[in-house]
């Protein structure tokens, strides 16, 4: 069984919306604003790259990233591992071809028959409606968060609001950086 982590920038009150500037949100590029930059803080985002061995995405993050993350340098680790877009309405005609092996699932028992292949960890990013069915429905088995010191009141929140039992999480590793950004690897308990 393949691990499936979640992750994710979020501010102290849940929000993960348009953290790195994308329109039609008010507070958009949050992650960027008032916070001096300190690389160690991101540490995680290249230690992913390197630990998993699929990405998974929903529909609107998949458009917004595509374009941009196959010529970026950074995120090179993410150009030669699997892709995989859960989308009802994504065709084979829509995906872009420079950014590797990318493949579309219809369900979250799609998700679910994937988790449940040989092979290492599948990555998260954004893709907030896809991260509240996976919770929902008990996929998830990490958070990898850096949560920002900052409130956002409105937005899109990472986190379901569905009534579902509660899910108890352990601390697997954590850290607070001098610019107020702290990380937060959490375990989903079994």
């Amino acid at each position: 069984m393949r691990t499936l982590i979640s992750s994710a920038f979020v501010s102290l009150d849940g929000v993960a919306e348009a953290p790195g500037g994308e329109t039609g949100y008010r507070n958009a590029g949050w992650t960027f604003k008032n916070l001096d930059f300190l690389p160690e803080a991101y540490e995680l985002k290249g230690r992913e790259q390197e630990e998993a061995s699929a990405m998974l995405l929903g529909r609107a993050s998949y458009q917004a990233f595509a374009p941009v993350w196959p010529g970026m340098a950074e995120f090179g680790g993410y150009k030669v591992m699997p892709k995989y877009v859960v989308s009802s309405t994504l065709e084979d005609g829509d995906l872009v071809a420079d950014w590797g092996e990318t493949a579309i699932l219809r369900t979250l028992e799609d998700v679910a028959a994937l988790k449940s292949t040989e092979g290492g960890p599948i990555i998260v990013h954004g893709s907030l409606t896809l991260n509240h069915g996976l919770s929902d429905a008990g996929l998830i088995d990490r958070y990898h968060l850096l949560v920002f010191p900052v409130l956002l009141g409105a937005g899109r929140r990472l986190y379901s609001e569905s009534d579902v039992d509660a899910k108890k999480l352990t601390v697997a590793e954590h850290e607070v950086y001098a610019n107020g950004i702290q990380k937060l690897v959490l375990d989903v308990a079994r």
